[in-house]
């Protein structure tokens, strides 16, 4: 019978971390509902950012890594445009 009463104790302690755990993730969402949702067109220029800056970070590191003059040459063209294209984006522009 011990044994049952430390079974129940344990079970009673698994418990109170759930109780813990709800109320945590309730503190969560209420946080999460409070942010401002972006608009459907703020969240593509959203992703279009990102996506950019993505890509630049990839074409910085293929320059910093690139041997051949002719593909340097390149990559500095796209990391231009890709540059301008979030300027752009910061200006409010549409990128082309």
């Amino acid at each position: 019978m011990g044994e049952l009463g430390d079974n129940h104790t344990m079970a009673r302690g698994w418990e109170s971390k759930s109780v813990e755990d709800q109320i945590q993730e309730r503190q969560e969402a209420a946080a999460n509902s409070s942010r401002r949702q972006l608009t459907p067109e703020e969240a593509q220029l959203q992703a279009k950012r990102e996506s950019l800056e993505m890509a630049r970070t990839r074409t910085l590191t293929s320059l910093q890594n690139a041997c051949d003059s002719r593909y340097r040459s390149h990559l500095e063209r796209v990391l231009a445009d890709l540059d301008a294209q979030l300027a752009n984006l910061g200006s409010g522009l549409t990128p082309r």
